[in-house]
């Protein structure tokens, strides 16, 4: 009783303190798997992705579910499939054959992914994922995170001088955009709207890399500069930063920029990038609480929390 934590005893304070002295001595530890025969608990969750792991874009949703796990007293069992279906496969089986408390499907970036087996009657929590048959899932306030970014250069007075680099709606009719992008560019032009402003430029490219934020953003600035950029990503930044001094201007003396993502390097631009983060560490926590606590089924939204640095002038 003594060594299970039971408050309820009703033996004293030195029968308590004996019996941890002898456990120590010994070297005693309780057989977990054999508790759990009787308790139906392993006190273990899984965690199973595509490259979080192996990946420095999302590894703060490993971290914040180990961390969350840790403060319950419970192991998390990582398990990383690059996606593939076969692999997934294997790590489910492998998981369930160990006899966790609970899966969490997690997703480097955000959307719908796969899950092989779709009957799993444990626990499932989406993370920075969906899918149509568990739909309990953790995800960042893209739409919100739009609304911020926008506010963010208007009331810096940027109102009437803003380019969007890399998403246009004239340019996008008909093309498919991943639900992450949807709501992010959602939660801009709405917040636009609202403000009653409009994009001096926009210029729409598929791929969000450093190599279209240079061609892109020189592209724009050669022809008509605005005085602030709003990038859809960082990784668009990082190459309009070099766009900008190539062309003999400054940030933020000359163009603002304002972006998303808070990518690890963000910090390391000079100036440093101001920039809207994906909350990944606490969405991890948050869904390693839901699953030990039997959250409501539904979309939990992460807020995205505004990083102002020095690339947003006034």
């Amino acid at each position: 009783m003594i060594l299970t934590g039971r408050p309820d005893t009703r033996l004293s304070p030195e029968a308590h303190a004996r019996v941890m002295a002898a456990a120590e001595q010994l070297g005693y530890r309780p057989n977990v798997a054999a508790r759990s025969l009787r308790t139906d608990r392993t006190q273990t969750i899984a965690f199973i992705s595509d490259v979080v792991a192996t990946t420095r874009f999302a590894i703060g949703l490993i971290r914040g579910a180990l961390e969350a796990a840790a403060a319950r007293n419970h192991v998390m069992l990582v398990l990383e499939t690059n996606g593939e279906p076969a692999r997934e496969t294997k790590a489910i089986n492998a998981v369930l054959d160990r006899g966790v408390d609970g899966i969490i499907f997690a997703a480097t970036r955000t959307r719908e992914i796969f899950v092989p087996n779709a009957r799993l009657t444990l626990p499932v929590i989406m993370l920075n994922a969906t899918n149509p048959h568990f739909l309990t899932s953790v995800l960042p306030d893209e739409e919100q995170g739009g609304r911020d970014a926008v506010r963010v250069l208007a009331e810096a007075g940027f109102g009437d001088s803003i380019g969007l680099l890399g998403q246009s709606d004239a340019a996008e009719v008909g093309l498919f955009r991943s639900m992450v992008v949807a709501r992010r560019i959602f939660g801009i032009r709405d917040e636009m709207k609202r403000r009653g402003l409009s994009f001096v430029a926009e210029e729409s490219c598929l791929k969000w890399s450093p190599e279209e934020g240079y061609r892109l953003g020189r592209k724009m600035l050669r022809r008509s500069p605005p005085r602030a950029l709003l990038c859809m990503n960082d990784r668009l930044a990082f190459g309009a930063y070099q766009a900008i001094a190539d062309l003999g201007l400054k940030v933020p003396q000359d163009v603002s920029i304002m972006s998303f993502d808070n990518d690890e390097v963000a910090s390391y631009l000079r100036p440093g990038l101001s920039t809207i983060g994906l909350p990944h560490d606490a969405m991890g926590a948050r869904a390693v609480e839901l699953l030990l606590d039997g959250g409501s089924v539904g979309e939990h939204l992460e807020p995205m929390p505004v990083v102002r640095r020095a690339s947003v002038a006034g």
